[in-house]
């Protein structure tokens, strides 16, 4: 991996950070979610993670004591956190429910639709961002930043405008910055500039569906740029057309393999 370290000044009271360069692609494992097969074990990351950028779920049970262990191996550990929903098997739901919409999101069960922006959430969401800055993790990956739109708003009688919900996901990211750690976005760049890096899902029927320059300016900054495909018979195929199509080398990539019934990992 090749890395060049840079004094980072913020702005606005932020705390100084060194913020990364990424001229290479990294390995990227993914303990924190997967669409149709199993994702990565703490047991297969220890084995086999180093260098990487390694997503887990802090707040699930048993997964906090092995960080030590899995940034022993020099890698990166990526803390999961959606910004855009409620889980109501999280134990501060219930800090949660006022600001979060009354019905049900149609495709998960147990996730509701942030709302409203304005009167409390931030100081929710800051207090689960303390949790992963005294657990050492080193990035903050933001789930559901997209769930604002017109014809979801008027879906689930959503009360919040789109500048709201981009300036509270801008000062979320802030506020990981002053704790030290570097924020990662997922699936959206627009409005974002304040990001390190970001992650894509991509799909066999639905690859390149999201904004084509924003992309290209985070690799062009050498930002961390990760594509995670999912249900995919040919993914070297996959992994080839998307260097291409950015003329990048740089391009971070990890595939849910229909075969192996498991995620694979590039840049080993």
């Amino acid at each position: 991996m090749v890395v060049t370290l840079l004094l980072y000044i913020g702005c606005g009271g932020e705390a100084n950070r060194s913020e990364e360069l990424f001229s290479s692609p990294l390995p990227i494992y993914n303990q924190a979610y997967q669409e149709n097969f199993e994702s990565d074990t703490i047991d297969k990351i220890l084995k086999q993670a180093h260098d990487a950028y390694v997503l887990v779920d802090p707040f699930e049970k048993g997964v906090v004591p092995y960080i030590a262990t899995i940034q022993a191996n020099n890698n990166q550990v990526g803390g999961y956190i959606s910004v855009g929903t409620g889980e109501d098997w999280r134990e501060d739901f219930s800090e949660l429910a006022p600001y979060l919409s009354s019905e049900v999101w149609d495709a998960w069960k147990g996730e509701y639709y942030v709302s409203q922006t304005t009167t409390g959430i931030e100081e929710v969401m800051r207090r689960r961002i303390d949790k992963m800055s005294n657990w050492g993790i080193d990035w903050v990956e933001f789930d559901n930043m997209d769930w604002w739109d017109e014809e979801t708003k008027k879906r689930y009688n959503l009360e919040l405008t789109q500048h709201q919900a981009t300036a509270y996901i801008n000062n979320l990211c802030a506020y990981v910055h002053q704790k030290g750690m570097k924020c990662m976005a997922k699936n959206s760049v627009e409005g974002f500039a304040l990001f390190d890096g970001v992650l894509y899902e991509s799909y066999p029927n639905r690859k390149n569906w999201w904004d084509f320059e924003g992309m290209q300016q985070f690799l062009a900054q050498k930002k961390l740029v990760i594509i995670n495909h999912y249900n995919e018979a040919n993914c070297d195929d996959v992994y080839e057309e998307y260097r291409d199509d950015y003329k990048s080398e740089a391009i971070s990539f990890i595939c849910e393999d229909t075969q192996q019934q498991a995620y694979r990992h590039y840049n080993q």
